[in-house]
């Protein structure tokens, strides 16, 4: 009977000592951490101009960033908007074409939000580009 008791509490207090560990891991991040997503919006149809935008972005963000894509405060993400389950991007970002779109989410809500519409005009010259995403991106990050 004792073996027995002594088997039982020592269960519980493993069981009891990992629920807690795994409470104060969790407690590390809060959920609520304002959060930086850029998103690369784009269709099935991908002309040379359309991948060299996704390009020069991923390079920027990847490069540029490399901490906050570490610490999951920003992320990078290429979405087919004609994929099934993504056709809301297109109403909630009033997409019409390729577009590379900040997202500032604080908590489960996203409260700014940006289309950076010059990567159109800058695509021609990478160095403008990637300078104009890098300096949109700091200003997003400075908020998180």
């Amino acid at each position: 009977m004792k073996r027995t008791s002594l088997a039982v509490l020592v269960i519980v207090a493993v069981m009891g000592s990992g629920f807690f560990a795994s409470s104060l891991i969790a407690a590390d991040v809060p959920a609520s951490s304002p959060t930086v997503t850029a998103y690369y919006f784009h269709g099935n149809f991908r002309c040379p101009t359309c991948r060299n935008m996704e390009q020069y972005s991923r390079e920027v963000i990847e490069n540029d960033f490399k901490d906050a894509l570490a610490s999951g405060k920003l992320s990078f993400k290429a979405v087919n908007v004609e994929q099934s389950g993504n056709e809301h991007f297109v109403n909630d970002y009033q997409l019409y074409t390729k577009a590379l779109i900040l997202s500032l989410v604080k908590g489960d809500k996203e409260v700014r939000s940006k289309n950076l519409d010059k990567i159109w005009e800058y695509v021609r010259n990478k160095q403008k580009f990637q300078d104009y995403v890098r300096s949109e991106v700091t200003a997003f990050m400075q908020e998180v």
